[in-house]
């Protein structure tokens, strides 16, 4: 049994050292935190799409003359409290487009031949002690854990979160992105003024029944916007929980995860 586990862990230093020269993980890491890039890049030219859509829509005034009477209306105010959370939705894509800028940096910078050649060199001492039957030192055990999490962690957490965005997130990311796509030219449409009252329309009984007319084109004008604004709301939440989870909360977890994982394994090695 001791000579099989010596075997064991041989295999998986040598393993190690192999792959932190061979690099298989980092070309599919980088084209994963590219399509993160993108469509963190695509939600943040949406946000400030509706962003200056609804800043149109609020600045629009609409005339009615019920019974007579001149009134003027802003539908678009209704899109108010949604404006502000827009404003923040675009920050929260920023802020994961940036995210996805640094694990692609991060991910190169990994790569580099230095790291690997420390951990050649970490290895080779690990063995020593390993096979004369020492105890691994403290020191080379956390140095070991030090230096695998610099040259795998950053490629393993970023394919891990796409593996669990494209299981669970994507269905969502998907469904609510063509909602909030479709949202500026929505505000636009229902932001158009009401048509005009034909020339002809002379008598006293047209005249009401344009501005019967006019008045329930605003109430449902209203009523839309109020409805496309629950709508947008629902679905930007959606899309920073998406956002947040695969940039922030996943990669966290892993990368706690892998360290526990790696303290773990030099620990037996060392006993």
């Amino acid at each position: 049994m001791q000579i099989a586990r010596q075997v064991i862990f041989a295999v998986l230093v040598a393993g190690l050292v192999a792959c932190s020269w061979l690099a298989p993980l980092d070309s599919t890491a980088t084209q994963q935190a590219d399509a993160g890039l993108k469509r963190a890049l695509l939600s943040f030219a949406t946000a400030r799409a509706l962003n200056a859509a609804i800043s149109v829509a609020q600045g629009t005034e609409i005339a009615v003359q019920p019974g007579g009477m001149g009134v003027v209306l802003s539908p678009g105010q209704v899109l108010d409290p949604v404006n502000d959370l827009v404003e923040q939705f675009s920050n929260v894509m920023l802020a994961a487009s940036v995210a996805f800028g640094v694990q692609k940096m991060l991910i190169s910078m990994a790569g580099y031949w230095l790291i690997s050649l420390l951990i050649s060199g970490a290895a080779l001492c690990w063995a020593w002690f390993h096979f004369h039957q020492q105890v691994l030192p403290a020191w080379l055990a956390r140095t070991l854990v030090v230096l695998l999490m610099l040259r795998f962690a950053v490629p393993a957490v970023t394919i891990g979160s796409d593996l669990l965005f494209e299981k669970f997130l994507v269905g969502d990311y998907d469904a609510s992105q063509q909602v909030i796509s479709a949202a500026p030219a929505q505000v636009a449409r229902l932001d158009a003024p009401p048509q005009p009252l034909p020339a002809g329309e002379q008598g006293l009984l047209d005249r009401i029944k344009g501005w019967w007319g006019q008045d329930l084109e605003v109430k449902a004008r209203f009523d839309a916007l109020q409805q496309a604004a629950e709508q947008a709301t629902e679905h930007i939440i959606t899309l920073i929980v998406v956002f947040l989870l695969q940039t922030v909360v996943i990669p966290l977890l892993l990368l706690s995860g892998l360290y526990g994982l790696a303290r773990a394994v030099f620990a037996v090695s060392r006993r």
